[in-house]
């Protein structure tokens, strides 16, 4: 288990750290992660690399010549923010354009996507490779729908290796999805990985047993399986690689990737069969990597990866590189380039993650709404926090298990950046964009950039001069050609800001209700609070109703197989779990309706 900590929550920032200082020569801290500590060559493509820490050597320890440029680093198998990949992106960029890359989740795509898009609109030609390599998340008619595991190295390997021979930056992400299209994995794992500050392991494999098509964020494997000798789990690892190769393939790169827990020894026993049964196979191995390159925590398993190699991608395969986790070829590469100057702090907080901007002036009215939004998030924060444990259980079930840490992030990160706008006098728009915008950053992964875009969108769409309680109140603010002249037509202000927020999280998760995520509570709150207040139920107490309504919907979800997101692979483990994305919000929707009817009944304070 991961037992070296100070504090749990901060993990991560600590590791990047300490990893920043041991690696001076090689790296430099900027806000969201490190690049490298001498800038390179004018016009050279930037190759930028991240997802969650807990992989190490990757993401940051592949900083370095002939491979990265830049490494985002995200909490513990979370997802960075895209303000963290912009930071990154911009202080790599060195005027050839970037390539953005990592492994296929939910998150990742998100926030990389968003983060492309603010580069290209900042006149930085950008580009996105995003890793499909695992075999067991998908079958081969939905390839592109595999998440990126050991295969990530090698797409990072090659992207680094053509950027630094001078390949453009459009044909640097040619080869990089050519290794990607030719790169297969699948791994199994012995033992769970434990998250730094907990007492378990994320799953549990029964004794002599493993889980079979593992995942590298603590996910379990899509089935479970005996423990066989070396040379019998070999068989199994080339046979399900191999078949998807094709089948006049002669020459592969390949790589046996430990998990973190086990041992170099073992995982040479385990090559020599590899080995045995590649050349059998009439395959020529060049210049095989056995070890860790992708880890996952102290997790105890291993993978294999293979790359059918042709002319192109054996060349940069074997190209020499030299990063504080990974050295290839005896070229003298660390000293060169010029050192970088005003971006060797360690420190790694975003810009604007905790800040407000400057707020516009409002009605005291909207300075009270401001306030109460505030002690929603006080509240939300509490909640959330007392229930970490049991969110990061059910999220384990068929994930990563850290939505609980990830939620509680946000909301810290969004309570900061609204109690600067309540200062300032900010009113209620500027403290729901500066919520969204700060729980996006400080955040990250999928939840972080889904609650972001939904306070965002929320909060362009309430004029700055209504008070909480002028937004969604009686029936008479609704649409007067209401069929029967009764109030069920277009919804208030409010409605109409949750109707903005369910289509930023439609639009940014490509989800729908029914796929097991947050919309399955949303919607559900959404339409009942509506109908409420179409009925003329008094505003607080229809949120009220529709929260009991959410918080059931919610629950209800544990029936569902999800259909997005990294629970997908494990759908049928998470029969009989309920989503938590879905239950965090309906427990936030709850005690909303508490600090709402505190607010009504007399003014807050601050």
């Amino acid at each position: 288990m991961t037992r070296l900590y100070d504090d749990p929550s901060s993990f991560a920032q600590d590791a990047l750290a300490g990893f920043l200082d041991a690696n001076a020569s090689y790296v430099s801290g900027v806000p969201g992660g490190a690049v490298r500590a001498r800038v390179p060559r004018a016009g050279k493509p930037a190759v930028v690399v991240g997802g969650g820490s807990g992989h190490y050597p990757s993401f940051a320890g592949l900083v370095g010549t002939g491979l990265a440029d830049g490494a985002v680093v995200g909490n513990i198998f979370t997802s960075p923010s895209s303000d963290a990949v912009y930071s990154v992106a911009t202080a790599a960029s060195v005027g050839g354009g970037v390539l953005l890359s990592s492994g296929n989740y939910t998150g990742d795509v998100m926030n990389f996507t968003q983060a492309a898009e603010r580069l290209r609109d900042d006149g930085i030609d950008t580009r996105l490779v995003f890793v499909t390599d695992d075999v067991a998340s998908a079958p081969v008619h939905e390839a592109g729908r595999r998440r990126g595991i050991a295969g990530d190295f090698v797409v990072f390997k090659v992207a680094g290796a053509a950027a630094e021979a001078g390949y453009v930056l459009h044909e640097v992400e040619r080869a990089a999805r050519l290794a990607n299209d030719r790169t297969r994995t699948f791994g199994v794992a012995f033992a769970g990985c434990t998250l730094p500050g907990q007492d378990h392991p994320l799953f549990s494999i029964a004794r002599h047993k493993m889980g079979v098509g593992l995942g590298i964020h603590g996910e379990p494997g899509v089935s479970e399986d005996d423990v066989p000798r070396a040379a019998e789990l070999a068989r199994l690892l080339v046979d399900k690689v191999l078949r998807e190769l094709p089948a006049d393939q002669d020459r592969v790169a390949a790589i046996l990737n430990g998990l973190g827990s086990t041992k170099y020894e073992e995982l040479f026993v385990l090559w020599r069969s590899v080995s045995s049964l590649l050349t059998r196979a009439g395959l020529k191995v060049i210049e095989p990597e056995v070890g860790e390159l992708v880890t996952s925590l102290d997790m105890a398993g291993c993978s294999l990866t293979l790359v059918a190699l042709d002319e192109e991608l054996e060349a940069l395969w074997r190209a020499p590189a030299d990063a504080p986790g990974y050295k290839k070829g005896s070229l003298p590469v660390v000293g060169a380039g010029t050192p970088r100057r005003g971006q060797d702090r360690r420190v790694t907080e975003l810009p604007g993650s905790s800040a407000a901007q400057s707020v516009p002036s409002v009605s005291r009215e909207s300075q009270r709404a401001a306030r109460t939004v505030l002690a929603a998030l006080e509240a939300m924060a509490a909640a959330l926090k007392g229930a970490e444990d049991e969110l990061g259980r059910i999220d384990a079930v068929a994930g990563d298990g850290d939505h609980g840490r990830g939620m509680s992030s946000g909301v810290r990160g969004a309570c900061a950046a609204v109690a600067l706008v309540v200062d300032q006098g900010g009113g209620l728009r500027a403290a729901l964009e500066a919520a969204g915008d700060a729980w996006a950053s400080t955040a990250g992964g999928t939840s972080g950039a889904l609650w972001g875009a939904a306070l965002r969108a929320a909060g362009e769409h309430l004029d700055d001069e209504r008070e909480v309680q002028a937004m969604a109140v009686t029936a008479e603010d609704v649409a007067e050609d209401a069929p029967d002249g009764k109030a069920v037509g277009a919804a208030p202000a409010a409605i109409a800001a949750f109707r903005a927020a369910i289509a930023a999280i439609t639009r940014l998760g490509h989800a729908e209700v029914g796929d097991k995520t947050m919309l399955d509570a949303l919607v559900p709150f959404v339409d009942a609070f509506e109908s409420e207040v179409a009925r003329g139920v008094e505003w607080v107490e229809a949120w009220r109703a529709a929260a009991a309504v959410a918080t059931t919907t919610a629950q209800a979800t544990a029936a569902l197989r999800p259909l997005v997101g990294r629970a997908r692979p494990l759908a049928d483990r998470s029969l009989g779990t309920p989503d938590p994305g879905a239950v965090s919000l309906a427990l936030c929707l709850g005690v909303v309706a508490e600090v709402l009817r505190r607010s009504v009944n007399g003014p807050s304070s601050r």
